[in-house]
C-alpha cells in the first residue's frame, strides 16, 4: 500500500505525545451471545424481536461475535497499533435482572477483555451505559422511573469495585440526548416509548445518574479519569431569516445544550426551549446541586453539521431538520452531510464552557458502500473523511483550544441499531456470514499513522 499519511501532511505525532487516540465500540453493538450463561435481556433484545424496528429486521443476537472473539480483535487492534480501546459494558450481563444478584461468568467475561487488553498494551476505556438497559428494569419504567437512580448506582458501584484496579478512564453514559430523544420520545429505538410523559422525566433522570455516576467513581476507583459522552452537531439556518434563526437555536438547545448544561450548574436550558419547563414536576430538592459533576473530561461525538429550518408542523421547538440530501452537498450512507468544519466548531463550542476541563473526540466517522473487491476493501471515502475531520482537530489545537484524544467511530463493521448492518463504520470490515476480519484502506492508513509515533518513541 502507498503511503497514504505522506499526502495527509500530518503524523500522530503532530498532535502532541500525551494525545491519546483509539476506537471506540459498544457491547450490544459487537458482543453478540445475547443469552449465553446467564445474561438477561436488554430493552434492545426486546426492540429487534419485535418485526419492523430494525432494517430488514436485523438483530444483535450474534452481531460480531465479540464475546467469542474478544483475543482475536484486540490482537488485531494491537497489529494496527491502536493503544486505546473505548468499550461499553452490558449492565444486563453484569446484573441479569437489573439489580440483585451478580452473574459471576458476566463479570469474568469483562475481566478477561480488560486483563487481554492489558497484556497487549492496550488501555482500556470503559463506558457504563451505552443504550443496552435491563428488560427487567424497563417493566418497571426504565428511565422514566426515579428509581433508576438506586439501580444505576448500584450498577455502577458494582463495576467499580469489580474493574477500578485495572481500569482508570470511565465514561458514564453515552449520548444521552439520543437514547432518551430516539427511545422516549420519538420510539425509533429501544424501548419505542413516545411523547414528552417519557421523554422528559428520561433526561431529568438520565441528568441526575450522570452526575451520581461520577460521584461514585471518583470515590472508589483511584485515580480515575472520569467522563461522559454527549452527542452534539453543528446547527446552522437553512435561510438567512430570523425565523430559522430562531428555529435553530431552540434545536441546538435541545441537541446540544440539555445534558452538558446541568451537568456545570447552569441548569436546563428552558429559556430558549420553554416546553422543557415541564421538567420543573419532576426536580426535587437537592436535584439541582446533584446534577453537578466536575468530569475530568467531556466527550464529544461529532460526525455532521445540520441545517434547521422553522416549522409551524413541529410541535414544541417549531423546526425541523432538512435532510442532507435535501441539500445538493456531499453524504455519508446515513444521509449525513460531509462537513469537516463541524468538529472544530463542537471542540470550540465545548471548551466556551468554564467547567469543561478536558475535550476528546470520543467518536467520529463514517458510513460507506463498502464491498471487498480483489481480497480487500478500499473504502478512499472514508478515509477522505478521516483526513479531512482529523485536520480540523489539530486545526483546534493549533488555535488552543483543548483537545486532547480522537477515537474512530468504529473499530470493526457492526450492528448500527435501527439501521441494522446496512451502513458500515469500521476500519475493520466483516463478513457476517462467517465473521471473516479484513483491514480496509482506512484502517491500513490509520494503523500507518498511528506507527509513527512508536517510530519515535
Amino acid at each position: 500500500m502507498s503511503k497514504i499519511s505522506d499526502y495527509f501532511g500530518l503524523q500522530a505525532e503532530d498532535f502532541g505525545e500525551d494525545f491519546v487516540w483509539g476506537v471506540s465500540t459498544a457491547a450490544y453493538q459487537i458482543e453478540g451471545a445475547h443469552d449465553i450463561h446467564d445474561k438477561g435481556p436488554s430493552i434492545w433484545d426486546d426492540f429487534t424481536s419485535k418485526k419492523g424496528n430494525t432494517y430488514q429486521n436485523h438483530h444483535g443476537n450474534d452481531a460480531c461475535e465479540f464475546y467469542h472473539k474478544f483475543q482475536e480483535d484486540i490482537l488485531l487492534m494491537r497489529k494496527m497499533n491502536i493503544d486505546h480501546f473505548r468499550f461499553s459494558l452490558s449492565w444486563s450481563r453484569i446484573l441479569p435482572n437489573g439489580t440483585g444478584t451478580v452473574s459471576i461468568q458476566g463479570i469474568q467475561f469483562y475481566n478477561d477483555v480488560i486483563n487481554f487488553c492489558l497484556e497487549c498494551g492496550i488501555t482500556p476505556w470503559v463506558t457504563l451505559y451505552h443504550w443496552d438497559l435491563p428488560l427487567a428494569l424497563e417493566e418497571k419504567g426504565g428511565w422514566t422511573n426515579r428509581d433508576i437512580l438506586d439501580w444505576f448506582q448500584e450498577y455502577v458501584t458494582i463495576c467499580a469495585n469489580s474493574f477500578g484496579d485495572r481500569v482508570k478512564n470511565w465514561m458514564v453514559l453515552n449520548e444521552p440526548m439520543v437514547f432518551t430523544g430516539a427511545g422516549y420520545f420519538l420510539g425509533v429505538h429501544a424501548p419505542g416509548k413516545k411523547g414528552l410523559k417519557n421523554f422528559l422525566p428520561s433526561v431529568h433522570y438520565a441528568v441526575l445518574c450522570q452526575a451520581a455516576g461520577g460521584r461514585i467513581l471518583r470515590k472508589l476507583v483511584a485515580n480515575a479519569n472520569i467522563g461522559t459522552t454527549f452527542s452534539c452537531s453543528q446547527i446552522a439556518p437553512y435561510r438567512k431569516n430570523r425565523r430559522d434563526q430562531r428555529a435553530a437555536e431552540r434545536a441546538d438547545a435541545l441537541l446540544n445544550r440539555l445534558f452538558i448544561e446541568p451537568s456545570l450548574g447552569m441548569g436546563y436550558p428552558w429559556d430558549t426551549v420553554p416546553v422543557l419547563k415541564r421538567i420543573q414536576s419532576y426536580i426535587l430538592p437537592g436535584d439541582t446541586e446533584n446534577s453537578v459533576f466536575d468530569f475530568d473530561f467531556v466527550g464529544i461525538q461529532n460526525y455532521t453539521r445540520e441545517k434547521v429550518k422553522h416549522s409551524y408542523f413541529v410541535p414544541y421547538i417549531r423546526a425541523k431538520i432538512v435532510k442532507a440530501s435535501k441539500r445538493k452537498v456531499r453524504t455519508t450512507l446515513m444521509d449525513w452531510e460531509v462537513y469537516p468544519p463541524s468538529i472544530f466548531k463542537m471542540i470550540k463550542r465545548f471548551n466556551g464552557y468554564e467547567g469543561v476541563k478536558k475535550v476528546i473526540i470520543t467518536e467520529n466517522g463514517a458510513a460507506f458502500a463498502d464491498e471487498i473487491y480483489k481480497g480487500g476493501v478500499h473504502d478512499e471515502e472514508r478515509l477522505s473523511y478521516l483526513q479531512a475531520y482529523l485536520k480540523q482537530v489539530y486545526k483546534a489545537q493549533e488555535e488552543g483550544l483543548k483537545v486532547d484524544g480522537y477515537f474512530v467511530w468504529t473499530f470493526t463493521d457492526n450492528f448500527e441499531w435501527a439501521e441494522g448492518y446496512y451502513p458500515r463504520f469500521g476500519l475493520v470490515y466483516i463478513d457476517f456470514k462467517n465473521q471473516e476480519r479484513i483491514i480496509k484502506s482506512s484502517g491500513k492508513w490509520f494503523s500507518e499513522f498511528l506507527a509513527s509515533l512508536k517510530i519515535h518513541l
